[in-house]
């Protein structure tokens, strides 16, 4: 029974995770999987395509409506009687006899119609169109943010899983100087010439590392997690990078970089489309003082006893002129509305560019900070190399403690933990001028 529920357990483990695969991808790979499988970049993808097909509607207010209608209308009215007579050419002498005109007892008519309506001059229609054409490209501003926003994201993520390597191979090589710090001390211990005290202590600085190696393994297995979210695997998929990311240096100046800045970035572009929406939205409101000019034509057939039967035919054709006189000031509120919301949108977009100009001109300055963060890290990592070394020598000769040697190396533990740091984030900056 033990060996049936071990195979038991088995199987059922194999079978959840059948359908688990193993990426290994570069930043590139990683970047393009994520434009087509992350779920935000779907959705805003959608909304676009739903931006777009509302200019589409508004543009159908051109083309002419036709609808079709059948009708059954049953009455003793005798109003309605007289005219359903009528429609259906049965209308006799008799008809007009008083009690007939005043009793003309149940009558009922079937009723097909075919109606055409078209606008001839709708001065509505096209600023309306015009703001659907302008959220349209807002919309689709919104999805390209998105996806930048999203390939930004992998590129970070991508830089934290490399980063969390890092760290981890940086927790294993203290480790290792670790263990080999307690073999020394066990050695001079059992030769007599060290104390109990240093093997103790270097037991417990091991100890201490270790539970750092915990920590690095779960965070680089919590990184891939989150890249793997980000890119829009499947639960359970695992993910590994398979190159380094390498240095991002700007080839131009900040000034240039501005200048592309205010040329390229999508959230000015939908803040540009927003401001264009809303002198659209101006026209359409001044559309309400002008008149509307349509037309129209229905052809009818009416029958007694048939649904679509002919028993006589007609049609009527037309053309009407509307025009709203007075309407309470209605119109001159939502003219000066839309005013108002188009100074609205004008004050955002400059706020807008301003605060583009400070981010990428703080981007560049940050990123030259982390390179000279970078160079004085690597200088103090040979220092702090060169100082373990000596002290290690120092205490095989009994000139330095136990003490001494744990505090520099716990010292180079902390700068090798620093210059994964700053490596990753010099890197970072980088990518992160061009994404401003």
């Amino acid at each position: 029974m033990s060996n049936l529920f071990i195979i038991l357990c088995a199987l059922i483990i194999s079978a959840s995770t059948v359908h688990a695969e193993t990426y290994s991808l570069s930043l590139k790979d990683a970047i393009k999987l994520s434009l087509g499988s992350n779920n935000l970049v779907r959705s805003t993808g959608f909304t676009a395509d739903a931006a777009r097909q509302a200019v589409a509607i508004t543009g159908s207010r051109y083309y002419p409506g036709i609808s079709f209608e059948e009708a059954f209308i049953a009455s003793n009215a005798p109003t309605q009687t007289f005219m359903m007579k009528l429609d259906q050419g049965r209308f006799t002498q008799n008809d007009f006899q008083i009690n007939n005109l005043n009793n003309p007892g149940v009558q009922h008519d079937f009723r097909t119609a075919f109606t055409l309506q078209m606008p001839i001059f709708d001065p509505s229609i096209a600023p309306a169109k015009e703001m659907a054409v302008k959220e349209a490209e807002k919309q689709g501003f919104g999805h390209d943010a998105t996806k930048e926003d999203t390939a930004f994201q992998v590129f970070r993520l991508f830089l934290e899983v490399r980063k969390s390597i890092a760290q981890l191979r940086a927790v294993e090589q203290s480790i290792a100087d670790a263990r080999e710090n307690m073999r020394l001390a066990t050695v001079r211990t059992g030769a007599g010439v060290g104390l109990k005290s240093d093997e103790l202590r270097a037991r417990t600085h091991l100890a201490s590392i270790e539970q750092q190696l915990i920590t690095a393994r779960n965070n680089l297995a919590l990184a891939r997690m989150h890249l793997a979210n980000v890119i829009g695997l499947k639960e359970g998929d695992s993910i590994d990078i398979a190159e380094s990311t390498g240095i991002v240096t700007p080839a131009i100046t900040p000034e240039e970089l501005v200048k592309a800045a205010l040329d390229n970035r999508k959230d000015l572009k939908q803040s540009m489309a927003e401001l264009e929406k809303s002198d659209a939205a101006v026209r359409l409101a001044r559309s309400g003082y002008l008149p509307s000019l349509g037309t129209f034509a229905t052809y009818q057939m009416n029958s007694k006893d048939t649904p679509f039967g002919l028993d006589n035919d007609s049609w009527i054709a037309g053309i009407n002129l509307k025009w709203q006189l007075f309407d309470g000031f209605k119109r001159c509120h939502e003219k000066d509305r839309a005013v108002a919301v188009k100074s609205a949108m004008a004050e955002l977009l400059e706020n807008r560019a301003r605060e583009v100009r400070y981010q990428v001109r703080e981007s560049y300055m940050r990123r030259e900070e982390m390179g000279k963060r970078l160079e004085v890290v690597r200088h103090s990592l040979e220092d702090a190399e060169e100082t373990v070394r000596l002290l290690t020598k120092r205490f095989d000769n009994s000139l330095a403690t136990m003490v001494e040697l744990l505090d520099a190396q716990t010292a180079l533990n902390q700068v090798r933990a620093g210059l994964v740091e700053s490596e990753a984030n010099y890197t970072l900056a980088g990518g992160t001028v061009y994404y401003t």
